[in-house]
């Protein structure tokens, strides 16, 4: 999850760090006709990593990667990068890549995000913008082929669902997690991953929205960015998370409108031959719902994570919109009624009926 930056005064975690970048940068400026005193931040990450912009001779910009190899593992950037130029897709070319020290080369895609471009106040007159988005995402999973990626399989989906237990509830909340607490958790975690293990899978960005979508720039098409998590999963996953962002909440209309439009795409390139989603929107929304939940209630974690372990306390602001995505969902279903009682009683968003739980 790309986050904005205001000073773009690049600074070193260590000399040792800043005289390895240097080295780097000198040798490859005369090849790429870089000019290196116009280096400045682009953006940072909600993991280690960070984007430096650059100038080069030509008038053109480049952006420099800094992963740290002892926190970051590039490998998978390069890999999915490769995956998505194949699959005609406007995403960063690797023009080098300094494996040792963690520092890359990379084509620019521009500085504005679609989320930049969106106006979260008339929802009507961004969907085009989403259908866009939507294109960019069928064109993505139309190219999936087993083998190529990760699975996203039950232990990752269940690694991710405990995030919220042991990051929200425990630290973030200071409750402990035990008793019927655990047990509703788990009861519900386990239809969680049932159900979203039964979709059809393709591949992943992981964190497909706004944020990390870029606009049109020398091109076209949407440019894709922060997608070194792709894994091979459920198809209702991106759909998802596009929808049902970390940092925008829309109406259901407007959600309804755009799935529905991806649904329509989407079927007719072959991505939803399974039980009767291909008839039926209604059956594929409800596995998009239990695929969203999934989501909710792993970023909730993370954001408890990022502010508590890794004194990013931006991130934990948004955690309502992620509360409030898990109770519209859990309301619907009679199976996640128990996990709706569980988080309104955590919330205090109902009076206090059912569960004592033990603070730590």
């Amino acid at each position: 999850m790309s986050q904005p930056v205001t000073d773009r005064t690049v600074t070193w975690s260590s000399p040792e760090r800043e005289s390895l970048f240097g080295r780097w940068l000198d040798a490859l400026t005369p090849s790429q006709s870089l000019l290196p005193h116009s280096l400045r931040i682009a953006s940072a990450d909600a993991s280690f990593r960070r984007y430096l912009r650059i100038d080069t001779a030509a008038g053109d910009t480049r952006i420099v990667m800094d992963a740290p190899p002892d926190k970051e593992n590039c490998q998978p950037f390069v890999q999915v990068a490769g995956l998505m130029q194949a699959a005609g897709l406007r995403a960063p070319q690797v023009l080098d890549w300094q494996r040792e020290d963690g520092f890359m080369l990379l084509t620019d895609l521009g500085d504005q995000t679609m989320m930049s471009a969106i106006d979260a106040d008339n929802p009507p007159a961004n969907q085009a913008l989403y259908l866009q988005a939507v294109d960019t995402l069928v064109q993505w999973q139309q190219a999936s082929r087993p083998g190529e990626l990760p699975p996203y399989d039950e232990a990752l989906l269940r690694r991710e669902l405990s995030l919220f237990p042991d990051w929200y509830l425990a630290q973030h909340k200071g409750l402990a997690v035990q008793g019927k607490m655990r047990e509703t958790l788990d009861q519900a975690f386990d239809v969680i991953v049932q159900r979203n293990l039964a979709a059809p899978s393709v591949y992943v960005h992981r964190d497909f929205m706004p944020r990390n979508l870029m606009m049109p720039f020398q091109s076209e098409q949407l440019g894709v960015l922060d997608f070194q998590d792709a894994v091979y999963g459920p198809v209702t996953y991106d759909i998802a998370s596009l929808m049902r962002d970390a940092f925008l909440s829309w109406e259901e209309d407007f959600v309804l409108d755009i799935t529905i439009r991806y649904w329509e795409k989407a079927r007719k390139a072959g991505l939803l031959d399974f039980e009767d989603w291909h008839s039926d929107f209604g059956a594929f929304y409800r596995a998009v719902e239990w695929m969203g939940l999934q989501r909710h209630l792993k970023v909730a974690g993370i954001f408890a994570r990022l502010t508590l372990r890794d004194g990013k306390p931006k991130y934990l602001a948004d955690a309502p919109r992620f509360i409030a995505y898990i109770r519209a969902t859990a309301s619907r279903y009679r199976e996640l009624k128990p996990l709706l009682r569980l988080i309104d009683e955590v919330e205090g968003t109902t009076p206090q009926v059912g569960f004592a739980y033990g603070r730590m």
